[in-house]
Parts: C-alpha cells; sequence; structure tokens
C-alpha cells in the first residue's frame, strides 16, 4: 500500500512539479480565445455553440499529457518493481487514473471560468458546464491512461492513441453538449452513467495494457 501511495504522489509531483500540467490548460484556455475570432461578433451563436467547443476542448487537453503518464515509469522499471512485488496492474491503473483525476482536473474546472466568459455562457450554463465536467473528469483521465497504456511504446504515440479513445468519448461530448439544452434534463442522467461506466472500465482496460508491456 505504501508503494501505491508513493506512485499517486510520485504523479502528482510530476504533474505539478514540471509544468507539463499546464500545457493542456493552456491549450483549453487557447481554444476558448481562439473559437470567437472563428465565429465573429454574433453572440447569441457563440452562446449557443460555446458549451459544445468547451466539452471538445476539455476532452483534447485530457489527452494533451498521455507521454508523461506511463512512458517514464515504464523506462525506470517502476512498473516492473510493483509487479515483482505482486501488486495488479489493475490497481496501479487505478492510482493512476486517480492521480491524473485530480492533477489535470483541478487546473481544468479553475481554467472553465475564464473560458466560458469568453465564450459567452451566462451564469447557468456555467453551472451546468462544471456540472457536467466534474462528472466526466473521472472518465476523461480513465480515457488517457488508458491511452497512454496502449502506447507507452510507441515514441510520439499520443496522437496515435487519441484517435483510438476519441470513440469512446463520442458519448460524453452527446450528453454533456445536451445537457445544456433546456429539454435536455436526462441528459445529466446518461453523462453520469457514461462516466461511471468508462470510469469502472478504465482500469481494467489499463491493466491489460500493462501487462501487455511486458510482454
Amino acid at each position: 500500500m505504501t508503494a501505491l501511495i508513493a506512485l499517486f504522489w510520485r504523479d502528482l509531483r510530476r504533474a505539478w512539479g514540471s509544468g507539463a500540467l499546464w500545457l493542456p490548460v493552456l491549450f483549453f484556455l487557447l481554444v476558448a480565445t481562439a473559437f470567437p475570432f472563428a465565429v465573429g461578433p454574433d453572440t447569441p451563436l457563440l452562446r449557443r455553440a460555446g458549451g459544445g467547443m468547451i466539452w471538445v476542448a476539455a476532452l483534447l487537453a485530457a489527452l494533451l499529457p498521455i507521454d508523461r503518464l506511463v512512458r517514464p515509469d515504464k523506462d525506470a522499471g517502476v512498473l516492473d518493481q510493483l509487479a515483482v512485488r505482486g501488486f495488479a496492474d489493475e490497481v496501479i491503473a487505478a492510482v493512476k487514473i486517480a492521480a491524473h483525476a485530480i492533477a489535470f482536473g483541478l487546473p481544468l474546472m479553475i481554467a472553465l471560468f475564464p473560458a466560458a466568459a469568453l465564450l459567452a455562457q451566462d451564469g447557468s450554463r456555467v453551472e451546468l458546464l462544471a456540472t457536467g465536467i466534474a462528472i466526466a473528469v473521472p472518465a476523461l483521465a480513465s480515457l488517457a491512461v488508458l491511452s497512454a497504456s496502449l502506447t507507452a511504446n510507441h515514441k510520439g504515440g499520443s496522437a496515435v492513441g487519441g484517435l483510438l479513445i476519441l470513440p469512446l468519448a463520442v458519448p460524453m461530448l452527446i450528453f454533456g453538449a445536451g445537457m445544456l439544452d433546456p429539454s435536455g434534463r436526462g441528459a445529466i442522467k446518461l453523462l453520469a452513467a457514461t462516466s461511471l461506466l468508462l470510469t469502472v472500465i478504465g482500469p481494467f482496460a489499463a491493466g491489460a495494457a500493462l501487462r501487455g508491456l511486458r510482454e
């Protein structure tokens, strides 16, 4: 258990201490900044489309740092040491998912508010966006760790991993954007169910991928 706690804090320190964490957050804000220039001064259109753009930016930002989630531990032999000590790969994956959800999710939630202001989102829509993204963060972290585990043997595999994982995230985009529609009251339940499913499946899928790295 001590080794798993150490792995958790190691991942958090690597995310917050290296400065790499701010790359996806800056990407998220840059998308929010650039989108109004593409749409133009049409505030109603920006308000309608801005919520969906925030969801797309959040998903892509979650997948940006996947190169540092698994590969450094694989190259340093940390994963092999944990396996030799009897820790299941699924447990290791779950610890990494939890660390990534906290390391990435908290700054993303903070960055959401200036991004929403740039995209002309009113108070009620910001509240819905914050609720939806908070629900989706564990699932986004699961997808990111799964993608990192699948591509840890390939340099520059983040782009390939994103293409592999992106289809799994489409339901979250649909239900997350659907929450913003006044008639989409059931979307939050579908989003929560999808997020829960991906969060539960994530450690098992990523654990299988981690096992594959040693074979």
